[in-house]
């Protein structure tokens, strides 16, 4: 026994057992780094560990067998029983294992300073829930639009719980062809439990069979089948509602008392018309928005009291608005959506949000705006859409750590949404917060590639950092074509490529769609004070809604200590910062 250890220790046998099991640590120290931020599948991790264990027996056979020696490989038994196999020398095995310690070291350094982008990542919490897309089981396709409807119906009702964490719409929906794992999906929208399903309808009648799933390790956790004659529809999202309550343990908040304030209509078409609607709205561009207002007027052409399609349809007004230049036009029609939608459903979050939105975005009454923006939030304190505005118009008055505080809530509430992640980027870009701001751009990007200004905060980021070529490639890859004329030109001045700077900002002026206030913000980054002032005033005279960033926008520093900025401030009359 004696001799065999021996001889395992002169074929070098132990170090080659050491210097595999160092380096199978360092891989997969590595890969629990590297494979979640590709978002790979956690059997990806699995095969990795079974392969180096493979490996492991075929690394110590082949050293048993075979020895690397100076003059190359040989076969062990080739090698003299009494030499000294000099290639894996002390030095040389020393050295293998303090470079491997210099990148576990790496590793470690890189965890630790990439450690705070995680408090985007949404938390578990017990009383919190997904409602995934219910499977159309009619089989006809046509259906798809009322096994959606009564999804959307769910997240409503559920909502109205008090103590229960509901994401949105916009979060869960992206789930609906059930790929990941529910394990993946809860990490992934910061939950503990699904609810997932299925509907039939057949003539008149329909089955739904809903399930709660506890998404840590997809064991069932309550079912049940409801059998309605298709008339009763829009009564069993409550039912349901109920059911999982109770199997929560939470408190129902309102739920009697919804029907005197439901947003849904009993109207089918009006419903499918709506839903059609809401995904353009989501796509987050003019072309869409533009779309969604042509169903959203079906709609309610169908169901003239439709407040859910009277609250987005104002909320999209506002934005086509300001994408064309058109508001003095449009937003007179986004304020009358809002107040008719709250004249329907006086206790409607997404109605109250709405018309909070117009008031303050549009009119720059902040006072007003804001009021109704925290109505909403107090009639559902989960809402997405009450988080998102509230979210959004919050920064503007210089309260940055609030305006934090809400962006994140409003990312936890539906953290999938583009238009929550793409806020906060402008939060923390604000704050100067650079490597969260990018991170969560980048993220924004990748769930909306065609929004409008999706490349924006990424730009600026790099610019402030030094990366002006970073900056360019950022900028030219903006889907929207006005806001790509003036991340270019910020781009090209930052390279110091002053000839395609000034090409860059006359097409601007040029075809720049009402960007008034972003020529500004290029003037004075360039240091041209004059035709920077010149801008803000035409900004301030065209009711520019980018002048709502006056008071935060770092792109105007050079001009902050002017009397002229100082006049401005107060024609805006932004309300006293507490």
């Amino acid at each position: 026994m004696n001799d065999f250890f021996a001889e395992l220790r002169r074929r070098n046998v132990y170090k080659v057992a050491v210097a595999y099991a160092v380096i199978s640590w360092l891989l997969i120290q590595a890969a629990s780094i590297l494979l979640p931020t590709f978002e790979a599948p956690p059997w990806v991790m699995k095969v990795l560990v079974v392969l180096l264990g493979l490996g492991f027996v075929i690394a110590v056979f082949i050293s048993w067998a075979f020895e690397m020696t100076p003059e190359g490989m040989k076969r062990t038994s080739d090698i003299s029983p009494d030499e000294v196999i000099p290639y894996w020398s002390k030095r040389k095995f020393a050295t293998l294992i303090i470079g491997v310690a210099v990148i576990a070291a790496g590793l470690l350094a890189f965890q630790l300073l990439r450690a705070p982008r995680l408090a985007i990542t949404p938390k578990s919490d017990n009383k919190s829930i997904a409602v995934l897309p219910l499977l159309n089981e009619s089989g006809d396709p046509k259906d798809e639009y009322f096994s959606d409807g009564l999804s959307e119906e769910l997240i409503a009702a559920l909502a109205q719980i008090k103590d229960l964490k509901v994401i949105g719409r916009s979060s869960s929906f992206r789930f609906k062809e059930r790929k990941d794992e529910s394990k993946t999906i809860g990490e992934k929208l910061g939950v503990a439990t699904l609810l997932e399903g299925t509907v039939r309808k057949q003539g008149e009648r329909v089955r739904i069979v809903a399930e709660l799933i506890n998404a840590a390790d997809g064991i069932e956790l309550w079912t049940r089948t409801f059998d309605r004659e298709l008339k009763d529809i829009f009564a069993v999202q409550q039912e349901i509602a109920a059911a999982v309550a109770s199997s929560l343990k939470v408190t129902l908040l309102g739920l009697d008392e919804r029907s005197s304030a439901n947003p849904a209509t009993k109207n089918t078409e009006a419903h499918n018309a709506y839903l059609l609607g809401h995904y353009h709205f989501q796509r987050r561009n003019l072309e869409d928005y533009r779309k969604a207002v042509g169903y959203f007027d079906q709609a309610i052409a169908l169901d003239p009291e439709y407040a859910l399609a009277y609250a987005e349809r104002s909320e999209a007004w506002t934005l086509v608005g300001d994408s064309t230049g058109e508001g003095k036009t449009l937003w007179p029609k986004a304020r009358s959506d809002g107040e008719k939608a709250v004249s329907i459903a006086p206790a409607l979050a997404e109605a109250h949000a709405a018309l909070g939105w117009v008031r303050f975005f549009t009119e720059w009454k902040f006072a007003e705006g804001l009021s109704e923006l925290k109505r909403a939030k107090e009639l559902s304190p989960a809402n997405p859409t009450a988080n998102d505005l509230l979210a959004r118009v919050i920064v503007y008055l210089g309260r940055l750590g609030e305006a934090e505080k809400q962006g994140r809530q409003a990312v936890e509430s539906d953290p999938l949404a583009y238009a929550a992640q793409n806020n906060l980027a402008r939060i923390l870009w604000y704050e100067g917060k650079l490597d969260e701001a990018d991170a969560v751009a980048r993220k924004a990007a990748k769930l909306q590639p065609t929004g409008a200004a999706s490349r924006r905060w990424q730009v600026l980021v790099a610019i402030q950092r030094g990366d002006n070529e970073t900056a360019l490639r950022e900028a030219q890859s903006e889907p929207d074509e006005s806001y790509r004329r003036f991340e270019i030109a910020l781009a090209q001045y930052a390279r110091g490529d002053r000839k395609a700077a000034d090409a860059a900002l006359a097409d601007l002026i040029a075809n720049g769609r009402g960007l008034d206030y972003q020529v500004a913000q290029v003037y004075a980054v360039r240091g041209e004070k004059e035709k920077a002032f010149q801008w803000l005033q035409i900004a301030f005279d065209n009711h520019d809604t980018g002048m709502l960033a006056l008071l935060v926008d770092p792109l105007l520093g050079s001009l902050s200590d002017d009397p002229r900025y100082k006049n401005l401030l107060a024609r805006m009359a932004f309300p006293a910062t507490s």
